[in-house]
């Protein structure tokens, strides 16, 4: 027979070991290691009852790999198990938007809504959720009325971030204004923002970001090299600081440095070091060092082996 502090005990050693794949499989998405990571939250939910933290971890790592439909299907599952986890039914939204974003106009129209409707379910769990109520801002500058969009309620959103984060409501009016082509009206809050967050990296880089989309290339380049004087919350801001100056064709070693730094300091979810090997592999590639634009590729492929860019990018430099 089981003695009952037998079963408390096994119980116990049972949730323990559970929390510990959990939080190694986090550790394992945060460094970018996710092939580790699918493999052991794959494992991890085949032989032990589904959970919601676990599922929600996988759907995260499929969201890196850009498998839209594994990403789905793991977020879908955290969301039935846990529907009052507002960061669970956020990430499933922006699962359905990265879908929207590919998909043919009929089927657009219905991920779309689908992603407009886990934003303001997560909002509505949680209030106090900044990044949330981002995302739910977004869509409504950019959706049309039809689909759920519209500056007011855009509006009504930046006034309730001004309470928890006053720069960043300032980053919703640029976004609207910059909708409507009100330029001038867009880069005065870009720059409100940067004001109210006492010049923080990120909102430095909505501005380059700006000076990107109005073709002002040199001053972008100017807000990137402040961005990267300033204090930086977000590790992820100096990867994004890197692509924009890659993709304008600006300051090839000043991005390759942004990399490195990014890198040495030790990668974050938001921008996993698979890929950030890889920009770092192309920034290379672009200066003439193949040696070590395949040393990139390959320590990309090692975290990620289906990263097919990757692979692609090193039969090119490495035959």
């Amino acid at each position: 027979m089981i003695t009952r502090t037998f079963l408390l005990v096994l119980l116990t050693l049972i949730a323990a070991l559970t929390a510990s794949a959990a939080d190694s499989a986090k550790d394992m998405l945060a460094a970018g290691r996710v092939d580790e990571a699918i493999a052991e939250l794959n494992a991890h939910l085949a032989s032990a009852a589904a959970d919601a933290e676990s599922s929600n971890l996988l759907c995260r790592a499929y969201y890196a790999l850009e498998d839209w439909e594994h990403a789905e299907s793991s977020c879908k599952k955290a969301a039935s198990l846990d529907p009052d986890n507002s960061r669970f039914h956020l990430w499933l939204g922006r699962v359905y938007g990265e879908k929207a974003d590919r998909a043919n106009v009929l089927a657009a129209g219905v991920l779309a809504e689908k992603a407009r409707g886990e934003f303001e379910h997560a909002v509505q769990l949680n209030p106090n959720d900044v990044d949330a109520r981002l995302d739910l801002a977004e869509f409504y500058v950019l959706a049309p009325r039809i689909l759920g969009g519209g500056e007011q309620k855009a509006r009504e959103q930046a006034q309730s971030i001004g309470t928890l984060n006053p720069g960043r409501e300032h980053w919703v009016y640029a976004r609207i204004a910059e909708q409507k082509k009100n330029v001038v009206t867009a880069e005065r809050e870009y720059r409100q923002y940067i004001d109210l967050s006492k010049g923080a990296a990120e909102a430095w880089l909505n501005l380059a970001f700006f000076l990107r989309r109005q073709l002002r290339i040199d001053e972008m380049e100017q807000a990137v090299v402040k961005l990267s004087q300033a204090p930086i919350a977000r590790p992820d801001t100096l990867v994004e600081a890197s692509e924009i100056l890659y993709r304008t064709g600006r300051s090839y070693p000043f991005a390759t440095e942004l990399l490195r730094r990014y890198l040495a300091a030790g990668p974050v979810e938001a921008a996993p070091a698979f890929k950030a090997h890889y920009r770092l592999g192309l920034l290379l590639e672009k200066q003439g060092d193949k040696a070590g634009a395949a040393q990139e590729y390959r320590a990309s492929l090692s975290l990620a082996r289906n990263f097919g860019i990757a692979q692609q990018a090193l039969n090119r430099v490495a035959p």
